[in-house]
């Protein structure tokens, strides 16, 4: 019995690393970042912002005052019972570019399929933001995103100093699950 379960677990979690869109592929963790890469993220971040204003002109208004915010281009996530998501991304403070970030997230419960989305971060004031270039940031399963669209509310607010907003760039995800992601923070 427990051997069935452990064999079921194994398989879902291949299943779901499976799933994660193909620009994840070639990822290695132990490159290291060169000029090129960082430039290619640079026109991936101005795309995503560029996106995230057209979607909706409430982002204007997180980008004039927020202190500080952090943009996750393209974000894969995948998941069969057990998912994952991962996304590397880039720091700004007052609108100046600090460093870069990387989001990880696993998530359990009812999910099914793969999805790629672009997440931006704000941060209320510098303690949140400094809370955040920290290293090893957490927003737990309670902290919640607004997923952009032409309808987006207007009172769209920060809780706890932060606000989170989600654009689905493509794929297909059922879920009903538990996650949290992580973050880490490298100076540039």
């Amino acid at each position: 019995m427990k051997k069935s379960i452990i064999m079921n677990l194994v398989f879902t979690g291949i299943v779901s690393f499976a799933l994660l869109p193909a620009a994840h592929a070639g990822w290695n963790p132990h490159k290291e970042e060169t000029a090129k890469d960082q430039n290619i993220l640079n026109e991936e971040v101005a795309e995503a912002v560029a996106a995230f204003k057209n979607a909706s002109p409430v982002m204007n208004d997180y980008f004039n005052n927020a202190y500080g915010y952090v943009v996750f281009p393209g974000v894969g996530k995948g998941g069969v019972g057990i998912g994952g998501a991962y996304g590397r991304g880039e720091v700004y403070e007052k609108g100046e570019f600090i460093g870069f970030s990387t989001l990880k997230q696993v998530s359990l419960g009812l999910q099914f399929g793969g999805q790629k989305f672009s997440e931006i971060i704000f941060f209320k004031d510098k303690e949140n933001l400094e809370d955040f270039r920290k290293g090893n940031y957490e927003l737990g399963a309670r902290a919640s995103a607004v997923a952009i669209t032409a309808g987006v509310s207007t009172d769209a607010d920060y809780n706890d100093g932060v606000a989170i907003f989600t654009l689905v760039k493509g794929g297909l995800m059922y879920e009903a699950s538990v996650s949290g992601q992580k973050f880490t923070f490298k100076p540039k």
